[in-house]
């Protein structure tokens, strides 16, 4: 649980430094198509700074609150363009309730369906042909999901819900975001500044959701009013990604999801040095520990999609069921 100061010291100067040589190459190249290959570099390392706010997000950086909430602010806004407030709010409730039905945010049915005992109405025509494939479409949906990030974030910190510090989270989102716009319709003419912005933003989004999706789909889900400690909800929830480095670095640590889970706050090195202590604590309770590869995580999150897509177009509600759940 020891902070790994160097570790991440070294994290933020390479992708700072990292960050300006993108830009000082954007201005270089200047009008030229080759700018796709920059786009698509920012996407990464955009990715990786924030994988750094998620970590800042969790005090697994500093030992004080305010240098880690600082350190999220700056990561977050300032170089990301997302909002710190929006995504702590929902990204805690996640925490407390991973996979509870009406309690995850992150399972709450929107354009895609992630469980039918909260549909209130049976998916039909266009809507049902989207549910039945959903699983199929999921990845190529990630490409609007940088977009909708930033789209999420400007709404938080500009409406009327509660942000801790609405004024800098303002000042750093409309610098960065509007920073950025300028700075690319300076360089590039409009047809290629949009093309630009398509693959950053796309990209960003498909590696974003494609570090996140595995850690939680297809596995077990829960109705808000089922008991369940704190090991097991935690533990039974979550899948591991199994790999070597390559994938810590992809995924920014969130492969190791079960330990993250039961220690949020631990620094992310620590998280493959703990792993074969939870998985020996696990099995010594006949708790299960459940890892796949990432290819085959994929798979799960496909399948699954597809099935409750499915199911959505009639979902079955047992009558003597939702009536005991309205009384209760």
């Amino acid at each position: 649980m020891r902070r790994r100061y160097g570790y991440y010291w070294t994290k933020f100067s390479v992708l700072l430094a990292l960050l300006a040589a993108t830009g000082v190459a954007f201005v270089l190249i200047g009008e030229s198509w080759w700018q796709m290959g920059i786009a698509a570099l920012l996407a990464v390392l955009l990715t990786q700074t924030a994988f750094l706010g998620h970590d800042a997000a969790h005090r697994q950086i500093f030992r004080s609150g305010g240098w880690n909430d600082w350190a999220s602010l700056v990561v977050a806004n300032l170089l990301g363009g997302l909002s710190y407030g929006w995504w702590q709010h929902k990204h805690s409730r996640h925490h407390a309730k991973p996979n509870t039905r009406g309690g995850d945010p992150d399972m709450i049915n929107g354009v895609l369906v992630w469980e039918t005992e909260t549909l209130t109405e049976t998916k039909s025509g266009l809507r049902a042909w989207f549910a039945a494939r959903q699983g199929y479409l999921f990845f190529p949906l990630l490409l609007l999901e940088g977009l909708n990030l930033h789209v999420s974030g400007i709404k938080t910190i500009f409406g009327r819900g509660p942000v801790k510090r609405r004024t800098v989270e303002i000042v750093f989102v409309v610098l960065r975001l509007g920073g950025y716009l300028a700075a690319v319709f300076l360089v590039l003419p409009v047809g290629m500044g949009f093309a630009f912005l398509g693959v950053q933003l796309g990209l960003f989004g498909v590696l974003m959701g494609a570090s996140f999706a595995p850690n939680h789909k297809g596995m077990p889900t829960v109705a808000p009013d089922v008991k369940i400690d704190f090991l097991r909800r935690q533990v039974l929830m979550s899948r591991n990604i199994t790999g070597g480095r390559w994938v810590d670095v992809a995924m920014g640590g969130l492969n190791f999801q079960i330990e993250h889970h039961l220690f949020p706050s631990m620094p992310r090195p620590s998280l493959r040095k703990v792993r074969p202590i939870v998985k020996e604590f696990c099995a010594e309770r006949g708790i299960l520990y459940t890892e796949t590869t990432l290819v085959d995580s994929y798979r799960i999150v496909i399948r699954y999609l597809n099935r409750v897509g499915l199911a959505a177009r009639d979902p079955f509600q047992c009558p003597l069921t939702a009536q005991y759940r309205s009384v209760r």
